[in-house]
């Protein structure tokens, strides 16, 4: 029983140790010949810097999305223009003039190039593929989030609009799902 035991944990631990043996003479995966005779020390950029980079960095035009005429009728309710947003952040929105229905929105540097995208909530939708960014715009305020890190970049947004919808919500207040209907139904 014990010689099964043994042969058994020979087999197990010989690959093992096959396999470190060669990670650590590297013969694995090998880096480039240097030629120069020189150490290589590879280099790791910080994040800010990335960050400073892509700020910079102008966007796409380039785009393989098509709009319908849905789409066009959406672009059409966009609120464009600076909009305050909470903790004195804010937005700017502006339409692309080279090509309908899209929108360039600026935020704290970064620029966005969004479309829009269809929502069964009614919601007006508007996103971002290629920085996985999204324009979020109901009746009372707008919300831009993050799909990449998920989080709400700017929150609480109202266009002069939005602030007067607000404040009709508050002397109107729309009816609680919960009430049901004012006469009840005849069956």
């Amino acid at each position: 029983m014990k010689t099964i035991a043994l042969i058994a944990a020979a087999a197990f631990v010989m690959p093992m140790a096959a396999m470190a043996q060669n990670n650590a003479t590297g013969s694995a995966a090998k880096p480039a010949a240097n030629t120069t005779g020189k150490k290589i020390v590879q280099k790791v950029v910080p994040k800010r810097v990335i960050k400073k980079v892509e700020e910079a960095k102008p966007i796409s035009e380039e785009t393989d999305v098509t709009l319908s005429e849905q789409d066009l009728k959406v672009a059409e309710t966009i609120l464009t223009g600076t909009i305050k947003c909470e903790l004195g952040a804010s937005v700017n929105i502006e339409a692309d003039p080279k090509k309908p229905g899209f929108f360039v929105l600026t935020h704290a540097g970064v620029k966005y190039r969004l479309h829009p995208v269809a929502s069964r909530t009614g919601a007006v939708r508007l996103e971002d593929p290629v920085r996985e960014a999204m324009w979020l715009q109901l009746g009372n305020k707008s919300m831009l989030m993050s799909q990449k890190q998920g989080l709400r970049l700017a929150d609480e947004c109202q266009a002069a609009k939005q602030v007067e919808f607000a404040e009709d919500m508050k002397k109107n207040p729309p009816k609680s799902l919960f009430e049901g209907d004012a006469q009840p139904t005849k069956q």
